[in-house]
């Protein structure tokens, strides 16, 4: 098994890549990463020197990958399966990366930044920021209701690597800024998205550690 995967079961951006080796059960070996034990950090600065999750090792092809669209990518060029996650089509290709960077841009990270607020010491939290995220999330809800109401996944009538990137975000942001009844049809997608097996196992494997997740500000 050349493939070694380094990543947290809470990181949402390392939820899209693992998503995506469970739709083709891609044989990888899990190495679960503690930023905060000094020997697992060490350990995982020699892969990714960033310090940024996910990483990917290829040992068969001394590869290093980073970023979980770029592994997405690298999987589906050289260990691809039955799930065609990045059309062959150049322009369902487009389309699938557009939807992939919109979730991460404009759902991903306002999403992280009002949990990232909520680690902050009291003293030292952004108000005004989060006023702002609030409402990046709320505009791309109303994007992503418009565009739900006509199809089954985020590029179309097929499971992509646009749904691996939609659905962390989404499922991250609903707990920070739920939906409510508003979004309909955001809700509509983000249910189907629940019940895709992929996701659903990944969420699974998540759930011990929920419990560190900051729900509230208090």
């Amino acid at each position: 098994m050349s493939l070694t995967f380094h990543f947290h079961p809470l990181a949402s951006f390392c939820w899209k890549p693992l998503i995506a080796f469970y739709e083709n059960d891609t044989p990888f070996t899990p190495v679960m990463v503690d930023l905060g034990d000094e020997q697992s950090r060490a350990a995982f600065l020699k892969v990714s020197p960033t310090g940024k999750m996910p990483a990917l090792r290829d040992d068969a092809r001394n590869r290093t990958v980073l970023e979980s669209t770029i592994v997405i990518e690298y999987l589906a060029a050289h260990y691809p399966g039955p799930v065609e996650l990045i059309p062959a089509e150049a322009d369902l290709a487009l389309q699938v990366r557009q939807a992939d960077r919109f979730y991460d841009f404009y759902v991903q990270a306002p999403m992280q930044k009002i949990v990232g607020d909520r680690l902050r010491p009291q003293d030292k939290t952004d108000p005004f920021g989060v006023d702002e995220a609030r409402a990046q999330l709320r505009n791309a809800y109303a994007i992503i209701e418009e565009e739900m109401r006509s199809k089954l996944w985020a590029a179309g009538p097929t499971f992509t690597m646009a749904d691996c990137a939609a659905s962390p975000a989404l499922f991250y942001a609903n707990k920070v800024e739920p939906f409510g009844d508003s979004y309909p049809a955001v809700k509509h997608y983000h249910d189907r998205l629940l019940k895709r097996p992929s996701f659903a196992r990944v969420v699974e494997e998540a759930q011990p550690y929920f419990k560190f997740f900051p729900y509230n500000n208090g």
